[in-house]
């Protein structure tokens, strides 16, 4: 574990987006990271960071308000450790750029999610991933590197099915997702279209779902991910909630399981090991509600300062084997607090050994 009194500078790309902003909340007053720069497009560069971004939620922090923003280049950004917060249209060659520069990215990017030797990494669920990092450095010749974390549906999905997968075996997946608003990132979807609506289509929502699921509930050999054998099939909506991403799952496994034998596995559930009292890891992981009418994105979403996933209604399926709702935060859990977390792993573990801590 690595010492309170370590602290490594860090930098923000895409600081001034809601995922970006959504990094500079949780890093006020983080005790391992000390945010130095913020990063954006060449139309923000030379701001003060107050004058670039419009702030959407909570108090700007002062210390954050004067940066000058600069751009999103490994010769202007000095910090080892960068959290990136950049769309995935820029975010593949700047991301690789600052790898090449020895920096260590941590992506919320879909671009090098399922390269095979990029670790695809939810902490509690599968962190030994992390050690594909050295690999990818002896592949590619990387002094840095780029760890990703899971598409903010996904990572619900997982959280919820990595415990009963350790333990009965999933094959198939159902997946009916209701997404809220703010993970379309600001301005997001027009009022006129999402209130009172729903709409049955996200772009690149459900590949991404049916695509990385397999890749986080996968073991690692040494020098590669072997895939779950999960079938998925998923269906992504945007619903008009400000923040949390519930799913409705009916899931298939090798070794039937009773809700009663389900709920028992997913209530002793604690992850990962050394994720433990890393100091935005939430505890417990997986909150578990009786009641019929939770989890709910306005009374669960906040859990755990976010980062928990709260589960309910796990019941037996009649097409599959049993069916259960999940829901966590999508812009904390599922993207900027998911990207902290898996930086901490890494100081945890002695990985960002060499990085330059204060």
């Amino acid at each position: 574990m690595t010492s309170s009194s370590t602290r490594w500078p860090v930098a923000v790309l895409g600081a001034t987006g809601a995922v970006g902003q959504a990094f500079i909340r949780l890093l006020e007053g983080h005790p391992w990271f000390d945010l130095v720069e913020v990063a954006a497009s060449e139309r923000s560069a030379g701001k003060s960071y107050r004058d670039a971004a419009k702030w959407l939620e909570g108090v700007l922090p002062a210390a954050v308000a004067d940066l000058t923003v600069k751009t999103c280049s490994p010769d202007e950004i000095s910090a080892p450790i960068v959290f990136s917060a950049l769309d995935s249209g820029v975010a593949g060659e700047v991301e690789a750029a600052f790898a090449r520069a020895g920096r260590l990215v941590l992506s919320n990017a879909k671009n090098y999610r399922m390269a095979d030797d990029v670790p695809l990494v939810i902490p509690e669920v599968n962190g030994d991933h992390l050690a594909l990092l050295a690999h990818q450095r002896a592949v590619r010749g990387w002094s840095g590197g780029i760890v990703t974390n899971a598409n903010c549906a996904t990572t619900v999905i997982a959280a919820a099915l990595a415990p009963l997968h350790q333990a009965f075996g999933v094959t198939k997946v159902f997946a009916t997702t209701m997404q809220a608003v703010s993970g379309a990132g600001y301005p997001g979807v027009a009022s006129l279209d999402i209130l009172g609506n729903v709409i049955p289509y996200i772009g690149d929502e459900e590949p991404k779902i049916e695509t990385e699921l397999v890749k986080l509930l996968g073991t690692f050999d040494g020098t590669s991910i072997r895939h779950a054998d999960i079938v998925t099939s998923a269906h992504a909506n945007r619903v008009p909630v400000e923040h949390g991403h519930t799913v409705c799952l009916s899931v298939a496994f090798e070794r039937k399981p009773t809700p009663e034998q389900a709920l028992e596995v997913l209530r002793n559930w604690t992850g990962h090991d050394a994720v433990k009292g890393l100091p935005s890891a939430p505890e417990p992981a997986l909150i578990i509600r009786d009641e019929n009418d939770r989890p709910q994105p306005r009374r669960d979403a906040g859990r755990g300062n976010g980062m928990a996933t709260t589960i309910g209604r796990v019941r037996t399926d009649h097409l599959f084997d049993l069916r259960l709702v999940a829901m966590s935060h999508n812009v904390v859990r599922g993207a900027a607090g998911g990207s902290i977390l898996n930086a901490e792993l890494l100081a945890a573990t002695g990985q960002l050994s060499g990085l330059g801590a204060l």
